[in-house]
């Protein structure tokens, strides 16, 4: 939630809009600077990579401010850790208020710093959109969903040799 840097609203229907705990993992693509997030099937996952290279968590839709929608992750994992602790709280906080989570890095403080818009309407309710969240994943991971184990992202994560055909 804090990558958004602005004012984000979590879509209030938790049942039909955010996920269950999914598996995903980064892969150096080249030419690009930063690995790039998959999402892969859990069974392939643990087949396939170390713990350490899983990720884990929910997605749920989110809205900037005038319909910017994203997918926000939501920890699921670590819940101890104070990064994890205080951005869940602001996800779950952003389901009723516009909130904006801030890292406190800076000052020395593992953690985000919670704030809302000064004003409760200060922004018009989402106009969220109708397809199903599945879609929407579908959608926004179009080409990154690991579902088979001869996909290149993920040969290429485990060091295995990729079809050029």
């Amino acid at each position: 939630m804090a990558s958004a840097k602005d004012f984000v609203l979590l879509h209030p229907d938790e049942q039909n809009y955010w996920s269950d705990e999914r598996c995903f993992m980064d892969v150096p693509i080249k030419g690009q600077k930063r690995n790039t997030l998959h999402l892969i099937v859990e069974d392939l996952a643990l087949r396939f990579l170390e713990a350490g290279e899983i990720k884990r968590f929910r997605l749920a839709l989110a809205s900037k401010p005038n319909d910017v929608f994203f997918l926000c992750e939501v920890p699921t994992q670590n819940l101890d850790n104070s990064w994890n602790q205080t951005n869940l709280e602001a996800c779950e906080r952003a389901k009723t208020f516009w909130t904006k989570a801030i890292s406190r890095k800076g000052e020395g403080v593992e953690n985000y710093k919670i704030s809302f818009a000064k004003e409760p309407d200060a922004f018009r309710d989402p106009d969220w959109p109708k397809q199903p969240l599945g879609e929407l994943i579908a959608r926004a991971f179009g080409g990154r969903m690991i579902e088979a184990e001869d996909h290149p992202a993920l040969l290429r994560k485990i060091g295995a040799k990729q079809s050029l055909s």
